[in-house]
């Protein structure tokens, strides 16, 4: 059973890192409807993933591996934690926007969008990517064994 709930939190963490690149090569393009209906369901997908991994990698502390008291005793997995809260924060902006154009959007209208919300989106997307990179950095360096905390 462990190692399914270890592929499961892979497969939803690598999904939510394709989504949210996807959603940052879409915002840096021309803003078309089918890019703005794009956009909604990468966000849409990203959420989702977002979600199973938080749920999977929760039932692996405490369920199916070395125990909660090993990981939370170790800085890596505190950083990983706070790191997903920081980029799951980020999305909030994002997907506000995402779900403000669902009425123009299926009007096949072009959601009414700023420059500078745009930019502001842009930004946001791409602190979200390379803060998704750095979870995994500290996956990576947890499961090695290294941050251990006395």
């Amino acid at each position: 059973m462990a190692v399914l709930f270890a592929f499961l939190h892979f497969v939803a963490a690598f999904g939510l890192f394709a989504a949210i690149a996807v959603e940052f090569v879409l915002i840096r393009g021309e803003l078309t409807v089918a890019n703005a209906r794009r956009l909604m369901s990468a966000d849409q997908v990203s959420g989702i993933c977002a979600g199973a991994v938080l749920t999977v990698g929760l039932a692996r502390v405490f369920w199916f591996e070395k125990g909660a008291d090993y990981y939370f005793h170790n800085a890596f997995f505190i950083a990983k934690l706070s790191l997903f809260a920081i980029v799951g924060g980020l999305s909030v902006y994002p997907t506000l926007k995402f779900l403000s154009w669902r009425t123009a959007v299926t009007q096949g209208r072009m959601p009414a969008v700023d420059s500078s919300t745009l930019r502001l989106m842009q930004r946001i997307i791409h602190a979200e990517l390379a803060g998704t990179i750095l979870i995994i950095l500290c996956g990576v360096l947890m499961a090695r064994g290294i941050g251990g905390l006395a």
